[in-house]
């Protein structure tokens, strides 16, 4: 009897359980449905949404940990932004974005825990730029809306759906945008394999996988303000910290301009790891080692969307493996994924990945405007590689030139929503669990996903419109 290899089966058992998923979905109603709350009077649909422009964009960073002091590190390069205030609790933090905006006038800085609702309402202050522990993202956006600002905030937007849902309808309600910070859409070949599926290279695009896969071990217990991830992973199991894996593939598949997210199952492996290494590296009466997480090691969750196409996301942040985030685009023309072996395989001969000067032709033919428009500053500026910077030039472009943004507050809830959806599923026995619409019907409004240039038309497809809700 031949056997079958450890990563065979778990890929047998995720497809077999996408069966049912599909069978379910056909069949039966979702075993479980979170309420989709009525759009209120006077509050319209943020789709392709415009503002007035900024001819220079007025920024404040509220929390300037790692993530945040490189952010106030890359926007020293964005002519079209400037840098007004700076919070932070850490002073040690407060001292890191002096040094690196000494010479920069007129930035403010705060250290207060509650200073961040001040530089709210501020009436120099266009945009307030997120980066704190997860469980403030979803407060101070919607602090900051309703009080004129536009919103940047770090990944996940939000850790429930109620949080999903004030964003959405805060932002509709104030009509300031809220994009939430996904870096890996602007990733150089999550980049071009976008504009090869916009092409149509890869045929009609039928499964996607993205994952997030980082030994975050020592960072768990070491490297966060206060451990807050990890006492995050003791209150929940889940798909954590689901948006690298899913925002890059979100948009391959035209996720709510298009198509959407229908209903997903999920389902996690035991914890094992963090105990593991609590063993290893703490005393016996450490409090790491009288506790346990919930957060089981491997977290696999299956999506079922309305045009029938499936998407697979993981989560995995205490084995000891490579970094992975998966990114895998499988259509009827052709493949693509970006780990463990990037690669693109084509009709007529899929059986291998193309190589050599075919590869380089065919990159060099669908690199993406924004490689060929900043890709070389990018590089220089850095930010994991360069899509840092891209992301933030792009957010900066389009609010200057009042422009609807590449991520929009609909992303921002629908990739987030995993994080409760999963649990959700995880407590019903792995049961299906319906993904809600957080566009209310207007999913088809859009045709696809476009990322807008100074001068172009809205590209809202009013045939299609399901309910009511003007921009």
């Amino acid at each position: 009897m031949k056997l079958v290899s450890g990563w065979r089966l778990v890929w047998l058992c995720a497809m077999l359980w996408g069966l049912r998923l599909a069978v379910v979905g056909a069949d039966l109603p979702p075993v479980y449905a979170f309420p989709v709350p009525e759009r209120e009077a006077g509050q319209r649909s943020a789709l392709a949404m415009r503002c007035e422009p900024l001819e220079k964009v007025r920024v404040a960073f509220v929390g300037v940990g790692a993530r945040g002091l490189d952010a106030v590190r890359r926007f020293r390069y964005l002519s079209g932004a400037e840098t007004v205030a700076v919070a932070d609790v850490a002073p040690e933090n407060l001292a890191e974005a002096k040094k690196i905006l000494a010479g920069v006038p007129g930035v403010d800085f705060y250290d207060g825990a509650e200073d961040w609702k001040i530089i709210c309402r501020r009436d120099d202050v266009d945009l307030v730029y997120i980066c704190t522990p997860w469980d403030l993202h979803a407060p101070l956006a919607v602090y900051a809306m309703e009080h004129g600002k536009h919103v940047a905030v770090e990944v996940p937007a939000a850790l429930t759906i109620e949080e999903c849902w004030q964003l959405v309808d805060t932002s509709e309600r104030t009509r300031r945008h809220c994009m939430m910070l996904e870096n890996c859409n602007y990733d150089f070949f999550e980049l071009t394999v976008l504009n090869m599926a916009q092409q149509g290279v890869l045929g009609e695009i039928v499964h996607v996988e993205g994952a997030y896969i980082h030994d975050l071990r020592d960072y768990q217990y070491h490297g966060y303000w206060n451990h807050w991830r990890y006492e995050l992973s003791k209150q929940r199991n889940g798909c954590l910290y689901p948006t690298h894996g899913i925002g890059p593939v979100a948009h391959v598949l035209n996720i709510h301009r298009g198509d959407r997210m229908e209903r997903l199952g999920s389902m996690s492996t035991g914890q094992f790891g963090m105990s593991a290494y609590a063993a290893r590296e703490f005393p016996a009466d450490s409090r790491f080692n009288q506790e346990t997480p919930k957060l089981g090691d491997m977290n696999t969750t299956l999506i079922h969307t309305a045009n029938g196409k499936t998407m697979l996301i993981q989560h995995d942040v205490t084995s000891p493996r490579p970094y992975d985030r998966r990114f895998l685009v499988s259509g009827t023309g052709g493949f693509a994924q970006k780990y463990p072996v990037e690669g693109v395989a084509l009709e007529p001969n899929a059986h291998a990945f193309l190589a050599g000067e075919a590869r380089e032709e065919l990159f060099r033919r669908y690199e993406h405007p924004f490689s060929r428009e900043i890709g070389e500053e990018a590089r220089r500026v850095g930010g994991h590689g360069g899509m840092d910077f891209i992301m933030d030039y792009r957010l900066i472009y389009c609010l200057n030139h009042g422009l609807p943004l590449d991520q929009d507050v609909y992303d921002a809830a629908e990739w987030s929503s995993l994080v409760e959806l999963s649990q959700k599923s995880i407590e019903l026995g792995n049961a299906p669990v319906e993904v809600p619409d957080f566009t209310r019907g207007e999913w088809k409004r859009l045709d696809g996903v476009h990322y807008y240039s100074a001068g172009e038309p809205d590209c809202l497809n009013e045939t299609n419109q399901t309910t009511g809700g003007n921009n």
